[in-house]
């Protein structure tokens, strides 16, 4: 059997020792191979295409570019890399911002080794992450955006999985789900999984910016 080509990772940080630190733990971990870093996000945009990087781990408050301008130049240069936004920052506007560049997910800085490199390897598996409190932060950036409820369209969703998509949308996990409506965290993914489907949507945070858009806050 062929083995699997390892993931090829850019991280970008403008503070030299997080940036090498990270490289490092990183160019441990199997299944992995750090192609590079950079202390800034145009630096980080040039490595990452010429280096073919896979995924890209950026800094989000960088000069030159910072890294959500990176990460919405990279998504026009090369779609198919992802960009794990890793920052220390859980501010409502970078987290916004974020998900509008189209990053692969939003993630604190104290995360372990292992689990990073984990984020690593699901991003390029095509699933995105956002730490818990970033989606708390949104979430409550969704409650105060949203419009008058009653006036949005009727979705071709079950009352149950409206319900679903309400929780989702305020930031609750599946567990949290399960506990509110008396069912299993089975049954919840299982409604999550078909409302996405059904809405044409990628993640739960898309399906957050729906409900908003749909005034089912």
């Amino acid at each position: 059997m062929t083995e699997a080509a390892a993931v090829r990772v850019l991280v970008a940080d403008d503070q030299a020792l997080i940036r090498e630190g990270i490289a490092s733990l990183l160019g441990i971990e199997p299944g992995i191979e750090v192609v590079g870093t950079a202390a800034d996000g145009r630096e980080a945009v040039e490595l990452a295409v010429s280096r073919e990087a896979d995924v890209v781990l950026m800094d989000v408050r960088m000069p030159v570019l910072d890294g959500l301008q990176a990460a919405e130049s990279l998504r026009r240069r090369m779609p198919g890399c992802r960009v794990l936004m890793l920052t220390t920052f859980d501010d409502e506007e970078y987290v916004v911002r974020a998900l509008r560049a189209g990053t692969g997910g939003y993630l604190l800085k104290d995360l372990p080794a292992r689990e990073l490199a984990q984020a690593v390897r699901l991003a390029h598996a095509g699933v995105d992450q956002h730490d818990a409190a970033a989606i708390r932060r949104l979430a409550k950036v969704l409650d105060r955006e949203a419009p008058p409820t009653g006036g949005g369209p009727r979705l071709d969703l079950t009352e149950r999985e409206h319900a679903v998509l309400r929780l989702i949308a305020r930031g609750d996990t599946n567990r949290e789900i399960a506990r509110q409506l008396f069912v299993s965290e089975g049954t919840v993914k299982n409604h999550v999984s078909h409302i996405l489907s059904r809405l044409g949507l990628r993640d739960r945070t898309q399906a957050a910016i729906y409900a908003r858009d749909n005034g089912l806050l």
